[in-house]
């Protein structure tokens, strides 16, 4: 590993004063200044010498830092122009040895090209697009197999939701498509700059065997859209829109196997994927 100093609570107020950076709600900016949490966020995803990661919301770099301090190559994708555009400078000030493995995209995570096959992804994901962004990337960039990342512990919870339990819905079953996810730790809020007044959990991701091709994933994905768009109603009520009525909605559930009274926050992604086969007649 080359030498690297991380970033602690000075550093990133004396950054972030220098950049003329006021940290915004709206792109979800809570800076960490926590070099134990940030090692640890590293070794939880196990990110090995050499490996290519992908990181999104680099910000003012702590994490970065910890990235490069492991042996990574390091893709970080960042929308705020200011700080991607700092980012090398902060990178060869406290990593002069590892700044040729820090590549920048200044650009938006939801649409920007992903370059190099990044094979991990580490990151820092703000609340309104953890999600959208997750799902995008674990989409387009195929070489992802695995991920460690920090969010807001109701999204956490969410996408490593079990069928049958409160908080399912359809983000649990459109990770479910591409792999595993699992809680893998809190955070604590005074680890942030400035502090959050709500909670982060790490999530882990590990990707699986493929389930199909994009025409398949997509017509399960709008059954799941159909499914959990009212809650509490039986399936045989909630996809009749999608496949024709309600008659239409009960045959396919009963070929796919699954009881039309039942309610979409108890099927798990087999079956879901059951019900995609099933209905390729009328979604294709």
């Amino acid at each position: 590993m080359d030498d690297v100093r991380l970033l602690g609570a000075a550093d990133v107020r004396a950054l972030a004063a220098r950049l003329d950076v006021a940290p915004t709600k709206r792109l979800g900016q809570n800076f960490v200044h926590d070099a134990n949490t940030v090692r640890r966020i590293v070794r939880l995803a196990d990110v090995q010498a050499g490996e290519r990661v992908l990181e999104i919301g680099p910000g003012l770099g702590s994490l970065t830092l910890g990235l490069l301090e492991a042996g990574a190559v390091v893709i970080a994708v960042e929308l705020d122009r200011r700080l991607a555009e700092a980012l090398p400078a902060t990178v060869a000030d406290l990593a002069p040895a590892a700044a040729d493995r820090l590549t920048v995209v200044a650009g938006d995570a939801l649409r920007v090209p992903v370059p190099d096959a990044p094979v991990r992804l580490v990151a820092n994901l703000p609340y309104n697009v953890s999600v959208p962004v997750l799902l995008r990337l674990l989409a387009d960039v195929p070489s992802l197999a695995a991920a460690v990342v920090m969010v807001q512990a109701e999204v956490g919870e969410r996408l490593a939701a079990a069928p049958g339990s409160k908080i399912y819905g359809s983000p649990s079953v459109k990770a479910a498509w591409y792999g595993r996810c699992t809680i893998a730790g809190t955070v604590p809020r005074g680890v942030f700059w400035p502090v959050p007044n709500v909670d982060s959990v790490l999530v882990r991701f590990e990707r699986g065997p493929a389930r199909g091709d994009t025409v398949l994933r997509d017509r399960v994905f709008r059954l799941v859209d159909a499914a959990f768009a009212q809650r509490r109603k039986t399936l045989r009520q909630a996809l009749a829109t999608a496949v024709g009525g309600t008659g239409a909605a009960d045959a396919l559930l009963r070929a796919a196997g699954v009881d039309p009274g039942e309610r979409g926050e108890r099927l798990g992604i087999e079956a879901f994927l059951a019900l995609a086969e099933a209905a390729a007649p009328v979604l294709p």
